[in-house]
Parts: C-alpha cells; structure tokens; sequence
C-alpha cells in the first residue's frame, strides 16, 4: 500500500484539487481517497464557518461517500476515478479516537490519498505534499508542524520577489525540498505527476524487493 497525504497552510489553497488531480492522473491506481475535517462548536476547520459536520454524538464519524455528482469534495473524489471515498469528521483535537477506525477502513486499499494535515501525527506517508499560498495569511498551526516533513511544495505562482503574507512561519523549514509552481485552477503539472509517480515507483519497487527475501 503506498499512502500519500496532501496538506496546506489554510482553506481554500486548492489541496482537493490537488488530491483530485492526481486522482484522476493517475489513473492506474485504485486510490481510496480520505478527507478529514475538524469541527468545534458547530464550525468546520475546513471552511470557517457554521456548518453540520458535527456527528450525532459529539466525537467522530466516518462515512463512505456514494454520490457522483461531483457536488462535494468527496464527491468530487469519485469523479476523478477514486474507487472509494471516505469522510472522516472529527472534534478538533479529537483525530486520534477515529484513527483506529480508519486504519480497518483502509487496510485493504492498494494506494490510500488523504486530505489533512492532522493525519500526519499518526501516519508517516510515503509522500507528503503541502499546498502553499503566499498571498493567503492565515497559516493553520497543523500546517507549520509539520512543514519540516514535506516532501515537496505545492506553491501558488507569484513573482520571484513575492513575500508570504503570512507571519512568524520560517521558509528554512522547506529549504532545499522540490517547488513546484502552479497557477490555479490548475493545481497538478506534468512536474508534479513525475515527482509523484517515481515516489510511488520507488515504493513498489523497494515493498516487491523486500517480499523476494522470503521467497
């Protein structure tokens, strides 16, 4: 199973578009797709705002996504060829209690994309991809975490002298990985699709080499 998570500094920086483009990419691959979201009080880490991703009882939920219409961002998962789509909704603070629930959820894919920046406390992915936006200032604390551990960046185009918006976030922490420069509403270049499938090439390779040991 190769496992890649896709994460970014804020709402609205264009990760679902990541996740389905390279869905839809890479079509070879019989990806289970997973968003998660974070809620308190009634408001969606996602979007800022009310909304109704609190579960019944208070704590977390996951639900397998079964519409085609493309209307939502799971939704959107299956039109770009994602043979399952999961929902995981959880209280701020609250990831770890699902955890469990999503691993039997995915233990039988054959390649798992996730949306979340959280998931990273609980998973080491085979690639890590963050969505990055200097003119978007607000910078989730998730995001600043785990910027060290990207495998590349995801940036918005802006001119070579743009500075972020953002404050108190070093760049040192994505020193010397891969940019890779996108200009919405494309999110994912030829570039990207290269990095990605020589990653998940390398993971094959190295998983078939591994199980010849014991042959």
């Amino acid at each position: 199973m190769a496992i890649v998570v896709i994460g970014g500094h804020s709402r609205s920086v264009g990760k679902t578009s990541v996740v389905a483009g390279l869905i839809a990419a890479l079509a070879e691959r019989r990806w289970t797709a997973v968003k998660i979201t974070q809620y308190g009080h009634g408001v969606c880490s996602a979007s800022a705002e009310l909304c109704d991703c609190a579960t019944a009882d208070d704590s977390w939920a996951i639900t397998e996504e079964k519409d085609r219409s493309g209307a939502s961002d799971t939704s959107r998962f299956l039109v770009s060829g994602a043979e399952r789509s999961l929902w995981v909704r959880t209280r701020q603070g609250n990831l770890a209690e699902a955890m469990p629930a999503l691993r039997k959820q995915i233990a039988g894919a054959e390649d798992v994309i996730l949306e979340s920046n959280s998931v990273m406390k609980f998973m080491r992915p085979d690639l890590y991809l963050t969505v990055l936006d200097y003119a978007t200032a607000d910078f989730k604390a998730t995001a600043r975490e785990y910027l060290d551990l990207a495998s590349a960046v995801i940036l918005h185009d802006a001119p070579e002298d743009a500075l972020p918006a953002w404050s108190g976030v070093s760049l040192k922490l994505i020193q010397g990985k891969p940019v890779f420069r996108v200009r919405p509403p494309r999110y994912v270049s030829e570039e990207i699709l290269e990095f990605v499938r020589a990653a998940l090439d390398k993971k094959n390779t190295e998983t078939q080499s591994h199980r010849g040991r014991y042959w």
